[in-house]
């Protein structure tokens, strides 16, 4: 496993750490298999979108705050209880697939981490497993 930080400027932030899985798929060794992307942490997530077009990230930012608003009846008392709920939502994994040693995505897909109780130091951890 192979980790890395993120460090984060906005209370809600998407940032591309596509390049950075990328690096740590590299390191690996491994040509043909699987990378599982895992946060470790509960006000956060990952999630694989658009990375070409940056409205795409704003109109996602939009929505899931329209969905869960920061003001509410929550009861937790840290007052996060929205990052929670989306972190939640939005997933603390992913996986992609390894072929010929790079990430299979989609023309248009990158990997996005999803800050939503910021600005914070984060890790990220990336296992990539070898089917051979």
């Amino acid at each position: 496993m192979q980790t890395f930080q993120v460090r984060t400027s906005a209370r809600t932030e998407f940032i591309d750490i596509t390049r950075s899985v990328r690096e740590a798929v590299k390191k690996t060794g491994v040509k043909n298999g699987i990378c599982i992307i895992f946060i470790p942490h509960t006000t956060a997530a990952v999630t694989v979108n658009e990375n070409a077009d940056p409205s795409v990230v704003e109109d996602v930012i939009m929505e899931l705050n329209k969905i869960v608003p920061f003001k509410d009846s929550y009861r937790h008392g840290e007052g996060n209880s929205p990052s929670h709920i989306k972190a939640s939502l939005v997933g603390c994994s992913q996986t992609v697939f390894v072929d010929s040693g790079e990430l299979v995505l989609g023309t248009w897909q990158g990997i996005f981490f999803c800050e939503f109780d910021g600005p914070r130091n984060r890790k990220v951890h990336v296992k990539v497993i070898s089917d051979e």
